[in-house]
């Protein structure tokens, strides 16, 4: 993985369209990049370490086509360098490739048998063997595809061409995302819809085991036995994904700022009255919710774990995405299983759904993205509204995930009549004053600028918590290694003492929360402690609290469903301000992938 782009046409040079979808695509997160494409018969592939705009400089400015295929990776197999990148030729075959094919030594050693020589250490040449070998041997192109099918285990989104067929892109999907994109005399490929919406807005969606042809003029779409399938042609809703940073030096300082409008955007359809909450789903009839996702999205449904029991005395437990397949989940009819992603095709959560999903059992979805795969697959969906996300570390996409699970909570709670309606409109009325609410959070730039200054150089960073602040203290130190590369961890408050606090030496920055009036003393006892052993502290809270040797951030005290959409915003600018010290590529982070499909 991680991002495709193809296209076919009749007069364009489709070069500089495959260039702009993979700058489209670079929120995504890769290390290097590359094309191919067909010119008076003959394939030619450029491939770089490194960003687009490298692969860009590679390319002859002479250099025009009228079918090609492009890709950026983030590593799976192999080494990040030139050799690995896509596309990938052998034979007469050239792919590009997103997913992971599980069983690929065992199709090495075999096709090695057969004679094929390898170049790289990745898993998609040996796809491309494979395919080479069965179009050899079948002398059709569907045979070769229907058996590559069959034969292989694992995911991926695959664009082909042929040297046999320079007019023709071919197309096959398996757990990964790809979308055909309909145009004027000319078609386009890509994992996601904003590579091509520059172009066109009309597209089909390829599901699992399905392959398409794609000419200039023609697309047609086939299932696993071959069967040509009439597809719906879909027309995207959205804005079109822009690259106007606007004022801002970054995508990511951009997104934190905009969370004082995609919060309320998010939540908006919920919150003018009381009865508005009822427009949500009605889950009274489960006695347990389970919460599946990844990284950001698992931390937002820590918080609501927290607000579930508390508020609407329902058995909230939350997992990991990666471990929940492969456990006994206990489910019945009376658990409701909950999947949280920001872009809807998280393999790991997208596997655990589908698990859910064979076993029949009620799901529920929190997504940012429409039509995405995870989406389409669930019982019900509600959608976050937090637009298109760049940078690679997630800020406004989580705190319009924690709006919107909160405001769901909180319909329970009403439901169930747990909370006095007096007290709801209150919580409603700071929902809709959310904006001016965090404003003066937004703008104490010299706060989280200073503490940067004193922290930047550190190569250890705690962070802790007590129940819901534990939950944002995973989320403020997940920020912080993501975008500045220093080690941090966090624990519950509670536990630092039980072994970790022998990490604590002179100066050492230890980070926490203290939002819940009822243990927040205890949070302090836990900081005296670390103090004690020469730790620097800061503290975000909504207490009139002052204690030495402690920095005080302090934040507007709201009720609980509120609370931690003020709490996480300073600990996203301190890794903000942290990460440009340090002269990090803040919006790319070395690494990550945006959108995480593989598993």
């Amino acid at each position: 993985m991680c991002g495709i782009v193809g296209s076919v046409s009749t007069k364009t040079n489709v070069i500089p369209i495959l260039l702009d979808g993979l700058k489209t695509l670079e929120y995504r997160g890769y290390d290097s990049a590359g094309l191919a494409y067909i010119k008076d018969g003959n394939l030619i592939i450029n491939k770089v370490k490194g960003r687009v705009k490298d692969l860009e400089n590679h390319i002859s400015k002479e250099s025009n086509s009228n079918i090609g295929i492009a890709h950026t990776r983030w590593a799976t197999h192999g080494k990040v360098n030139e050799t690995n990148a896509h596309p990938h030729n052998v034979g007469k075959i050239t792919i590009v490739h997103n997913g992971i094919i599980e069983n690929f030594s065992k199709l090495k050693h075999k096709l090695e048998e057969k004679g094929y020589e390898f170049k790289s250490e990745s898993d998609t040449e040996i796809a491309a063997g494979l395919l080479d070998y069965y179009y050899k041997k079948y002398e059709n192109i569907d045979k070769a595809i229907q058996k590559f099918m069959k034969k292989v285990d694992g995911s991926y989104a695959i664009c082909m061409l042929i040297n046999d067929n320079p007019n023709t892109i071919y197309v096959i999907k398996k757990d990964s995302p790809l979308i055909i994109g309909k145009g004027n005399n000319e078609n386009y490929i890509a994992s996601d819809v904003p590579a091509i919406l520059k172009y066109t807005k009309n597209y089909y969606i390829l599901e699992d085991y399905e392959y398409g042809k794609i000419t200039n003029n023609n697309i047609t779409i086939y299932d696993k036995e071959g069967n040509i399938l009439k597809k719906e042609l879909k027309e995207y809703q959205g804005s079109d994904l822009t690259s106007d940073k606007g004022i801002y030096e970054h995508y990511m300082l951009k997104e934190i700022i905009e969370q004082q409008t995609t919060i309320r955007k998010t939540v908006n359809p919920y919150i003018n009255n009381i009865k508005d909450l009822l427009k949500l789903p009605d889950l009274t009839k489960y006695e347990r919710i389970d919460i599946i996702a990844c990284g950001t999205a698992m931390h937002a449904g820590l918080t609501a774990k927290y607000l579930f029991e508390q508020y609407s005395n329902t058995k909230c437990e939350v997992f990991l995405a990666s471990e929940y397949r492969y456990q006994n989940n206990f489910l019945n009819n009376n658990v409701l299983s909950i999947f949280i992603s920001q872009s809807g095709e998280t393999a790991d959560t997208l596997a655990a759904l589908k698990k859910v999903k064979e076993e029949k059992y009620d799901t529920l979805g929190i997504v940012n993205v429409k039509e995405s795969s995870i989406a389409r697959a669930l019982d019900k969906v509600l959608y976050t509204e937090a637009g298109t996300e760049i940078a690679v570390a997630s800020t406004k996409a989580y705190t319009s995930q924690v709006a919107l699970l909160s405001v769901l909570a909180l319909s329970l709670a009403y439901r169930k009549k747990l909370i006095k309606e007096e007290k709801i409109n209150k919580i409603l009325e700071e929902f809709r004053s959310i904006t001016q609410i965090l404003t003066p959070i937004l703008e104490d730039t010299i706060t989280y600028e200073n503490i940067a200054k004193e922290i930047y150089e550190k190569s250890d960073i705690f962070y802790i918590g007590r129940t819901i602040d534990y939950a944002l203290a995973m989320e403020g130190s997940l920020k912080l290694k993501e975008i500045s590369y220093i080690h941090s961890e966090a624990y519950a408050a509670g536990e630092l003492k039980h072994g970790t606090i022998s990490l604590i030496t002179k100066d050492t920055p230890v980070f926490a929360s203290a939002t819940n009036k009822y243990i927040n003393a205890k949070t302090i006892s836990n900081l005296k402690e670390v103090i004690a052993r020469g730790a620097k502290c800061y503290l975000i809270t909504d207490e009139d609290i002052k204690e030495d040797n402690i920095k005080v951030i302090k934040i507007k005290k709201v009720s609980m469903f509120i609370k931690p959409l003020l709490t996480i915003i300073p600990y996203q600018l301190i890794a903000y301000y942290t990460a440009k010290l340090k002269g990090c590529d803040i919006d790319k982070p070395r690494n990550l992938a945006k959108s995480v499909t593989v598993e």
